[in-house]
Order: C-alpha cells, then sequence, then structure tokens
C-alpha cells in the first residue's frame, strides 16, 4: 500500500505526504499537484499511520473543491465515508447545529442566504423610514464579519455619510438588523464562522471535544484564510497543532474579500518548528510560459521564496501584441482565435475589469464565435447597463411595460411600489398601458409630482430618442443624477460600474443612432447563446480566473491603469497584489500564451495614450515575442471607391455623410475619423460604416 500512495509522486510531493506530527506548510506553486498531495496524504495517515478517518478534518474554500477530494479518497482509502471533509463554512455550520444552543441559538435556526439578508436590511429601512439601498449596509457588515469586528469599529473609517446614511443612522440599522435576525432565529452567511468562533473560544469543553474529532487538519489555500478563519484553525490546532497547511502566498488576490496574505507568509512563526515543503514542479504549463511568470513574480517581496520548473520542456513563446486601441486589440484577439479553430472552449480571455469584456464579446460575436461570460454576466445584462438601456427602450417606445418598471424609481424619486401598484390597478381597470396610467396618476394620485417628473424626463428623452446614441445617454446620465445614484447606491463596487457606463458611451459613440444602437445591443446578446458546434469562448476576469486552467490564454489589457489598476498602484501592498493578479493570470495557460496592450484606450470619456505595464517592463525581452499577425498576412480588398481607405483622410478634407450632410475632417487615427459636421458638431466615425464620399 505504501508503495502505491507513493510511486506517482514527485521528491517534494513524497515528503509532504510522509510528513506524520507537527505543523507543516506545503509552499505549492500553480500545477503543482496540491490536490493530489493532500488526497496522498491523507489517505497516508489512514493507511500506514493508523490515523482513523473520523480524526481527519480537510477543509477547502468551495463546495466544488470539497466533493473533488471526497471522492478521491472514496477511491482511494476505507472509511472514506467517515472523513470530516468541508469548506470553513460547513464545518461551522455542522458545530453550531450541535451545539448552537450554548451560544444562544434556538434549536433549528435558519440560514438566511443573500436574498434573504437583502430582504430583511429593505424591512429594516422601511421600519426606520429610511430611503437608503440595502447593498452598501450588507457589504459594510459581510467585511466586519469577515474580520472578526463589530460593524461599529469599521465604522469609524467611514466618510460621515456612506451609502446615503449617516453613520448615526447607519449605527441604528445595523443594530436593529442584528435583533431582527435574532428575533427570527436566524443567522445570516456572515454570522456562520463568527458564531462557531464564540463557541469554541468560549466552551472548552466543546473545544476538546472538537479537537479530537479534529486531530489532523489540512487547510488548502491557506493564503486566501480571512481573520476569523484564521483563528479558527489556529484554536482548533491547538497545542498538537498537527495543522497542514497548504497554499501559495503568490496567488494571494483576495484582499478585497478579507484574505490576509499574512496568515501564510508568517506560518512558522505563528507555529514554531514547522517543517516547509516546496512543490515547484509544475505539471500544467510549457516552459517558455513558467520562465516569464517566475520572472514577473520574482518582483514581490511579500513571498515565500520558490521557483515553478516546468515539466513540459520548451513550448510556444509568449506572444505580445501591441495594439493601436481596444478595438484593435479586440479584432485581434478574435481573429487570432478563429485562426487557431475550434474547439474554442480550449480558449480564455482574461482581462482585469468587467467593462473590457464589452468590445471582445462584440468581436467574437461578429465572427460567428460562441463566447460565456465565466463568474459574471455579459456586458450588456449588468445592471447599470440595462438601466440605461431600459430607458433608451422606454423613450422609442413608450408602450414597453418592462422597461417602464425598471426605470420608474431608479435613480429614487419617490415612486414606491405602493404608487406602482394603484398605477397598475388605473391600467387594468382602464384598459390602458402602463405608460399612460401615469399620466392619468399624474392627475388623479395624492402625490402627482415625482410622476409629473418622470413624464417631463420621458418627454425630454423621448425628443432626443431619434439623435445621435451618445448624446442620448450623456444627456440622461445628467438628467438623472445617475453617476450619483450609484456612488450612493454602490459605494463597495462604484469605480466598476463607472467603467462599464463609460463603456456603454463608447459603444453608443460608434453607432449612428441610438434604434441603429439597440439594434446592435440585440444582436449581440443574442449571440452569447450557445453555439452549436465547437464550445465557446471563456470570458472572465482575472480574480474569476484563479483556480481553472486552459490550453490557450490571451491576457488583455497589460497596461498602467488597468494592471496594475489605478485603485491599487499607489501602496506596495496593493500594487504586489496587482502583480500576483498577473501571474495568476499567465499561469492558466497550458500551450500557449498571448498578451496585448493599446496604445491608446479611452478612460472617462476622453482618449489617452496608454503605456504599456510596468510589469512588462520589469521582465527582459527576451522571454516574450513580438507578435504582429497583419504584417504576414495580405492587405485587405479595398473598399468601394467611395469609401477612402482607412488612413487615406489626414484632416482638412471635406466630406458628406448621408445624414449628418456636409463636413470637414479634423483628425484621422487607423480606420476611424472625426469630422465636424455643421449641423451636428463633431463625430468619430468607422470608414467601414460610416459611408462618407467627398464633396
Amino acid at each position: 500500500m505504501d508503495d502505491e500512495l507513493l510511486h506517482s509522486l514527485n521528491e517534494a510531493q513524497r515528503q509532504a505526504v510522509l510528513h506524520f506530527e507537527g505543523p507543516a506548510l506545503v509552499v505549492a506553486g500553480a500545477g503543482s499537484g496540491k490536490t493530489r498531495t493532500v488526497v496522498h496524504r491523507v489517505a497516508y495517515l489512514i493507511a500506514q499511520r493508523g490515523v482513523f478517518p473520523s480524526e481527519i478534518l480537510a477543509v477547502t474554500f468551495t463546495n466544488k473543491a470539497a466533493e473533488e477530494m471526497r471522492e478521491r479518497l472514496r477511491r482511494m482509502v476505507r472509511g472514506a465515508g467517515e472523513l470530516w471533509v468541508s469548506t470553513f463554512h460547513a464545518a461551522a455550520l455542522r458545530l453550531l447545529r450541535v451545539y448552537g444552543e450554548r451560544v444562544g441559538l434556538k434549536p433549528g435556526f435558519v440560514v438566511y442566504d443573500e436574498d434573504d439578508q437583502t430582504a430583511l436590511l429593505k424591512e429594516v429601512l422601511k421600519e426606520l423610514g429610511l430611503a437608503a439601498r440595502p447593498g452598501p449596509i450588507k457589504a459594510l457588515l459581510d467585511r466586519a464579519k469577515n474580520r472578526g469586528e463589530a460593524p461599529e469599529t469599521l465604522l469609524q473609517d467611514l466618510p460621515e455619510y456612506y451609502g446615503g446614511l449617516s453613520r448615526g443612522r447607519l449605527l441604528e440599522v445595523v443594530r436593529r438588523y442584528g435583533e431582527a435576525l435574532r428575533a427570527q432565529g436566524a443567522l445570516d452567511f456572515g454570522d456562520i464562522l463568527l458564531y462557531a468562533l464564540r463557541l469554541l473560544e468560549g466552551d472548552g469543553e466543546v473545544l476538546r471535544r472538537v479537537r479530537r474529532r479534529a486531530r489532523f487538519i489540512h487547510v488548502d489555500e491557506y493564503q486566501d484564510t480571512s481573520p476569523v478563519q484564521y483563528r479558527l484553525t489556529k484554536l482548533l490546532a491547538g497545542e498538537e497543532a498537527n495543522l497542514m497547511a497548504v497554499g501559495d502566498p503568490d496567488q494571494g488576490i483576495y484582499s478585497f474579500r478579507a484574505a490576509d496574505i499574512k496568515n501564510i507568509l508568517e506560518f512558522t512563526r505563528d507555529f514554531p518548528g514547522a517543517k516547509v515543503y516546496r512543490l515547484e514542479e509544475n505539471y500544467r504549463s510549457t516552459e517558455a510560459i513558467l520562465r516569464f511568470a517566475n520572472a514577473v513574480i520574482a518582483r514581490n517581496a511579500l513571498r515565500l521564496e520558490k521557483t515553478l520548473r516546468a515539466v513540459r520542456p520548451g513550448g510556444e513563446p509568449v506572444r505580445l501584441y501591441r495594439a493601436r486601441d481596444a478595438r484593435d486589440e479586440a479584432r485581434f484577439v478574435a481573429e487570432e482565435i478563429q485562426r487557431l479553430g475550434p474547439p474554442f472552449d480550449r480558449v480564455a480571455v482574461l482581462y482585469r475589469t468587467n467593462a473590457q469584456s464589452r468590445l471582445l464579446e462584440q468581436a467574437l460575436a461578429s465572427r460567428g464565435i460562441g463566447a460565456r461570460v465565466v463568474g459574471g454576466v455579459g456586458f450588456f445584462e449588468r445592471a447599470e447597463v440595462k438601466d440605461l438601456l431600459a430607458y433608451a427602450r422606454l423613450a422609442l417606445n413608450p408602450l414597453d411595460g418592462v422597461s417602464l418598471k425598471r426605470v420608474l424609481n431608479t435613480p429614487p424619486r419617490g415612486i414606491g411600489p405602493a404608487t406602482v401598484e394603484k398605477l397598475t390597478r388605473i391600467a387594468q381597470e382602464r384598459g390602458l398601458p402602463l405608460y399612460e396610467a401615469l399620466r392619468v396618476g399624474a392627475e388623479a394620485l395624492p402625490r402627482p409630482e415625482p410622476l409629473r417628473h418622470f413624464l417631463a424626463l420621458m418627454e425630454e428623452l423621448g425628443d432626443l430618442a431619434f439623435g445621435p446614441a451618445e448624446g442620448f445617454f450623456r444627456h440622461l446620465l445628467e438628467a438623472t443624477d445617475y453617476p450619483a445614484y450609484l456612488k450612493e447606491a454602490y459605494p463597495e463596487d462604484l469605480e466598476d460600474r463607472l467603467e462599464n457606463v463609460e463603456e456603454l458611451l463608447r459603444a453608443a459613440r460608434e453607432a449612428e443612432g441610438l434604434v441603429e444602437f439597440l439594434d446592435k445591443v440585440a444582436l449581440t446578446a443574442r449571440a452569447e447563446e450557445p453555439a452549436e458546434a465547437g464550445g465557446r469562448v471563456a470570458l472572465m476576469t482575472l480574480h474569476n480566473a484563479k483556480g481553472l486552467e486552459f490550453p490557450v490564454v490571451f491576457l488583455v489589457g497589460v497596461e498602467e491603469g488597468l494592471l496594475p489598476h489605478r485603485s491599487s498602484a499607489s501602496t506596495l501592498e496593493g500594487l504586489e497584489e496587482e502583480r500576483r493578479l498577473f501571474y495568476v493570470g499567465l499561469t492558466r495557460a497550458q500551450e500557449r500564451l498571448y498578451l496585448s496592450h493599446a496604445e491608446e484606450r479611452e478612460v472617462y470619456g476622453r482618449s489617452e495614450s496608454a503605456r504599456p505595464s510596468r510589469f512588462l517592463e520589469e521582465v527582459e525581452e527576451g522571454l516574450y515575442q513580438e507578435y504582429d499577425p497583419y504584417r504576414e498576412r495580405p492587405p485587405r480588398p479595398a473598399p468601394p471607391t467611395h469609401k477612402p481607405k482607412p488612413g487615406a483622410y489626414r484632416g482638412g478634407e471635406k466630406v458628406v455623410h448621408p445624414r449628418f450632410g456636409p463636413g470637414t475632417v479634423v483628425a484621422a487615427s487607423g480606420d476611424e475619423v472625426t469630422v465636424h459636421f455643421e449641423g451636428v458638431g463633431l463625430k468619430r466615425l468607422s470608414l467601414r460604416y460610416a459611408d462618407l464620399r467627398p464633396a
């Protein structure tokens, strides 16, 4: 049995598996077989060391990982059903089901999910007569509970107003919410670990029982543990400290979820005498990819020394494409994927922010390549984008009841559910569309002002609906003060949402009118459906790529302001986490890795020169290859004679547009020109679609 357990392991894995008692840290690089190591170590404890399965605890971070570990162990050892393999939250909940009454929990307590938590917060806000949104308050509660702190402590670091509430009112909401949870015999998700910690810290008898049940502890992804998870682990380990922590500080990228990388960096200080095992043989990526990744992460100071070594020598060089702008970058990605050919589900495109996905989705869709957004929603399905699109649809078609209900009180304007119910009743009784019922309500209901203001807004927007799409959205944003609404409603991810709004404006600028723009959106959304054959390209943020691997990876937007992100580059800790995020993206690639950056990118509505990421500048050029497939391809056929070739304009030419009339070219870049039209001012147009003619 000993040989069977060890023969498939490399030397470092074997040494970790053979570790018996006392603390151990397994520094497991990307693709180095850490799950195999943990599984074999558990099996070894049972088969060779006489440890009972009922004395072993293995903690992972996802249900999927826990189930995978359980399944592997079922195939390897007898009695695997007695092993305690679970997530932190599942393990804590199991304790509370048995001992919860000792910390004041009622038998049969319920656990509220995110929707339940939001609903309860709404009830509390309504009872207190407050119009704030629950999202920011929920984010505050989650952050406090992950850190093991009272929400009151976090309030001290907040501005005077947060989420539309003063500190005093916010504290009142937090306290009332806690009282409501207790009154209903409920916990929210963040409470589970806190109550378990309170139980074990306050009840020595229970702690002794649990330690007997968890004599040998394994914690996976230790670099991602929060302060509460760290305290739970240290408490359970006790003085015997038969704890094996497995992880990689180079992949610590979740500080925004309260993960503390110091937990793994300081493991040997917390557990004196701990043995350290380094898994450095990488079974995932080629040598070319790993040499580049190693050079990147070596710049970090907050790490444990290790160098990944490729089991697969050689490999395709890492390729870097320098794009003119974000549109050219998306075109390159889509055409290179098309050139590589199906199956497309072996390809992933990774980016730093959600807003970057829009051009990629459209470029792939226009070439008939199916795509799926992993761990998120497509660009045009994001809440803030859907809000603005709903206004546009309603401006063009007042009969659109779905869009009307979405925007009627977004941003909040005093048209609550009770008013909507009355309007719906009026519409049903009189056989009117809901929009016409608004007109009736504006005359008949007790508080008509909000309805009148909304109708006046929609009349303004209706007048703009058949003009330029960008102008419509800019007026909408100003008239509704929508950015201020986002700031108040979503302070926890405001920057991402504002970037999505700016990306929508960029998309609108490329359309001639609002109708054409909405048609293009509808076609893009339809293209997100599953492709008939060849699978779909995976699109995802770098954060969502953690734990995944793909034969081909495109990592786009490798430039200052994006990677590292402008919000994180001002501190050493933030900059190093951005470098780790880049490293995580690089090490997702198995066979081919493409990097790209743009020389120009729009930031908050303005085109700005973009600089390659400092992470690229830190790597010697011999570790990657400049790549431009368009130099090697035959020139594209010239467009019809009435459409000048891209790049033919230099400025000053007189032209005529079929809709905007006569104008003068003032700037040209690639296949785009900026034209001043006498009637409508400056317009940026694509030469492929603008149908410009010489005057």
